[in-house]
This record gives structure tokens, sequence and C-alpha cells, in this order.
């Protein structure tokens, strides 16, 4: 297999991801920890490289193969419903043993599934929903670490309007790959990243604003709440966000960057809340998906996130048909997003423990089985109003104003 990044970057891209890891385990990572990677089989020189740099840290590499785009399409077109929510056994066990999961995303198609009834794909998610709350629940109490990271595919390259070498050059740009000590970079940026989010909970916000051309959304933050930063879950990740009180969301949005959901695309979509819920939904391409999604439960025309990128520290600049990439846009000023569907437990600010979905629920916690990144890259400008009556920007010109 041609590699697209020289070993020297593929070492490199290794250490950012161990790095990534390690920097989410209280207590760094142990000999003979347990780290699965699962990758699309096109991301091989990438997992290649993993291995033997797990090897070499004396960890235990558990490899994981993604089912391929052929693959699926016989899982949800011709399977029974027993095989389509069967569950292997063992998982279970895997998962409640490992220390960390890296998750390589290099899809060797774009859109395959665009013919498949997006019903047969959330039944299969359905029935892995048990698997994925037990994984949230160790994520959350920090017994296991997750990364994300994507690895150039000529059809990831076609989807963005790029050729494979310019995408690849972007991606590894956008990764910090070009710089002498990758790791070290991340580490910079997880430490300007947190220390933003520090900042905006210390103000103590009660309502907020965020203001572009096509948006003009309001919500409260909530109580109990946390803004939180990078910290490794994805890579590249910049974004600084909350999961605000869903219940106090109005206004209008536009994402005015494609999005790749399911692997279904959506362009243009417009959404106007009134009290929490998306009551006016529009796109201009993927409407009949998108509000197919929108009944998927009744947390699904919620938001879960929102979230803001300064362009002064992303790298992403041009659309990268991976949401990992696109959810962390830079460019010329900066980015936010929001999420339909579950909100992120992490930015509840107290004990993890207590969260149960009494309290999310009085505390406006959205749940849903749906998390869909929808992106502005929009110039704009978010005020805040704080508990003491002052109002104050916050971001402006693609960037917080904390300095």
């Amino acid at each position: 297999m041609n590699n697209l990044i020289s070993y020297e970057d593929l070492r490199q891209y290794a250490k950012v991801l161990l790095w990534a890891i390690g920097s989410q385990k209280a207590d760094g990572l142990k000999n003979k920890n347990i780290i699965i990677i699962k990758y699309d089989y096109l991301a091989t020189p990438l997992a290649e490289a993993l291995f033997g740099l797990l090897i070499e840290k004396h960890l235990h590499p558990v490899m994981e193969t993604a089912l391929t785009p052929a693959m699926k399409a016989e899982l949800y077109i011709n399977s029974s419903y027993g095989q389509l929510t069967f569950h292997p056994p063992g998982k279970e066990e895997l998962y409640g043993e490992a220390a960390g999961v890296i998750r390589i995303h290099a899809p060797e198609e774009v859109e395959a599934m665009t013919e498949v009834d997006p019903r047969a794909i959330m039944e299969n998610r359905n029935g892995t929903r048990p698997f994925k709350q037990a994984i949230e629940k160790r994520k959350l109490h920090g017994k296991l670490a997750w990364t994300e990271c994507a690895y150039p595919t000529q059809a990831l390259a076609d989807k963005s309007g790029l050729s494979l070498e310019d995408y690849t050059t972007r991606l590894m740009r956008a990764c910090y790959l070009n710089m002498p000590d990758p790791a070290r970079e991340w580490q910079k940026i997880s430490e300007r990243t947190n220390e933003i989010a520090r900042w905006l909970t210390s103000l103590d916000i009660k309502t907020i604003r965020m203001q572009s051309e096509l948006c003009d959304l309001f919500f409260s933050p909530g109580e109990n709440r946390k803004w939180c930063a990078a910290a490794g879950e994805n890579i590249p990740g910049y974004e600084i966000f909350i999961s605000p009180d869903c219940r106090t969301v109005n206004g209008i949005y536009f994402a005015d960057l494609p999005s790749l959901y399911m692997d279904k695309a959506t362009y243009g979509v417009q959404m106007e809340f009134m009290d929490g819920i998306a009551m006016r939904v529009k796109a201009m391409g993927g409407e009949k998906f998108l509000l197919d999604q929108l009944r998927a439960d009744g947390g699904a025309r919620r938001v879960g996130e929102f979230a803001l990128t300064d362009a002064s520290i992303s790298r992403v600049d041009h659309f990268m048909a991976q949401t990992i990439l696109d959810e962390n846009f830079g460019g010329e000023h900066g980015s936010c997003h929001i999420a339909l569907g579950q909100s992120l437990s992490e930015t509840f600010a107290g004990p993890p423990e207590i969260l149960d979905k009494m309290m999310m629920d009085s505390l406006g916690f959205n749940t849903s089985s749906i998390h869909w990144d929808l992106v502005n890259t929009e110039e704009k400008i978010v005020t805040a109003n704080l508990a003491g009556g002052e109002k104050v920007t916050i971001y402006e010109n693609g960037r917080f104003k904390i300095d």
C-alpha cells in the first residue's frame, strides 16, 4: 500500500494520537494498558505506525478493522432484524478493560449509504445503545480515553473539491504535523483552549447572543455548567464548547458549511428555534433526510451543544468532508457550531456520578439518539449578559476576547 504520508510523519501522527489518549488520563498510561485501534483499511499505514509505537511503549494494542462500504450495504439492506441489531460477545469485556480507543476514519467512499434507508442505520445504532452508554460512562469517569482522527483518501479529497495531495497537505497542517514536535504543539493548544474555557466559565454568563449575517441565536448556558475545551478527544480539536439549557434556545441558525451525517450530505440548513425546539427547518440539499432525523426522538429538535473555534488557533480553512475537521473550521472568521441532539455530560460542573436522567432533565441537558454538528463560518459577534448585569463581547472577528 502506497503511503500518502512519509514514515516519519506517520510516526509523528502516532505520537500525537498517543498524547491525545494519555492527556485524558489523570494518572497517564501504564505498562500493559490495552489500547484499541479501530481503523478503516485505507488507514493501514497509520494503524501500523501506531501499533509499532504502542509496542515500544509496552502497551497492548488491539486492532479492530471497521466495516467496508460493501459490508455496510449488506448489513443495512440484506440483513434480518436479528442480524442488524446483533452485538458480538466479548466486546463489552474488551472495552470494559481498555484504557483507550483510537478511531481512524479513512472512508473508501463518501455518501456510499445514500440509497440506504436511514431507519436501518438507526436500528443498528439502537441495538448498540447499552454498549455505547457503558462506554460513555467509562469516559465520563476518566477510565476510558477516546480520540478520533482522519487519514486522507481520494473519496475525501473528491468530496472536498481538492486533489489528494492538497487534501493530505491540509490535513497534515491541521494536525500540526509540519512542526518539529507536533505532540508538544498539541499540549500548547490544549493549555490555551482550556485557559479560554476557564475564562468563559468564570464570567458567570446568564445569556448568550450569537449574531451573523444569517444567524441570530439566543440561549442560556444553564445552571451547573462549565465550558470545556480541547483535551485530545479529536485530532485536530480546537473548539471550546458547552451544552446549553436546551429549553432556552431561541432564534435563527444557518449552517453554511456542508454536513455529512450518517454518510449523507446536507447543505444550507436553516432552523428557527422557539422555546428550545426547532420549529421551522429547511435545507438547500438533503432536506428530507434532515426532517427524518428530526423525527428520530423527542430530543432531536433540541440543541445539545454550542461551540466556538478561534481562527488564530485552528488551521482548518477549507471544507474537508469529515466532521472531525469541519467542526473545527478556522478560516478567516473562525466558526461556531451547534449540535442537534444529545448533550455532552462533561459540561456538567458537578460530580459526574450524580448526573442521572432526572437531574439532566431538571437542568436542561438534552437526551437524544443523535448528535449532529452543523457549522457556521460567517463573520460573527457573540455577546454575553453576565449575572452582575454587565454585557460583554466574548467573541468577535473570529477570536475570543480574552486578552
